[in-house]
């Protein structure tokens, strides 16, 4: 499993996005849907929209591999990721660096890949999407500048400061180490 965190406005979908548009046709690499009690129209990555209902059923049936809640939302990772991850895939998805313990105890062989950039980019950039106020951003690059993943992770960086090609292709270097491993 390859969990792709980082601070809010690193453009960790913005990467996935990338990896995606270039290894969409490998059957053994799945690009992870995440299940969000978030609208479709409300903008960011491409989600399973679902109810707060929807996903508290889905969470008690064991439908969510890991799930956490953060600013309001529910996040869950569909089951279906481990099943593919057992028949000898590889699956990425976006995830959260505050429940990396609850994707190494849901995911043993585990890949974190933490996405920074520069905090006047990520200002720039979750202004830019308009849907937090000015105090809640500030508030989040402060939180961000505090975070730090511990080493008990096997963790790769990658600063998406500049342009996305140059980020997205050491993600898509990332995998392809993974891919090529795997087979082994």
């Amino acid at each position: 499993m390859v969990v792709v965190v980082g601070a809010s406005g690193a453009g960790k979908d913005s990467l996935i996005d990338y990896a995606r548009a270039r290894r969409s046709e490998r059957a053994d690499i799945l690009f992870v849907r995440r299940a969000i009690t978030r609208n479709a129209e409300a903008g960011g990555e491409d989600h399973e929209p679902v109810s707060s209902t929807e996903f508290e059923r889905r969470r008690a049936e064991g439908g969510f591999a890991v799930h956490w809640s953060a600013h309001g939302l529910d996040y869950g990772i569909p089951d279906e990721a481990r099943a593919f991850l057992a028949h000898g895939g590889i699956a990425i998805a976006n995830g959260s660096r505050s429940v990396l313990d609850r994707f190494a105890a849901a995911f043993p062989r585990l890949l974190v890949v933490n996405v920074v950039a520069r905090p006047d980019i990520l200002a720039s950039r979750l202004q830019s999407r308009g849907r937090e106020s000015q105090v809640d951003i500030t508030a989040r690059l402060v939180r961000s500048e505090a975070f730090a993943i511990s080493e008990q992770y096997r963790c790769i960086t990658i600063d998406n400061s500049g342009r996305l090609p140059e980020a997205g292709e050491q993600l898509l270097a990332a995998l392809d180490r993974l891919v090529a491993a795997h087979r082994l």
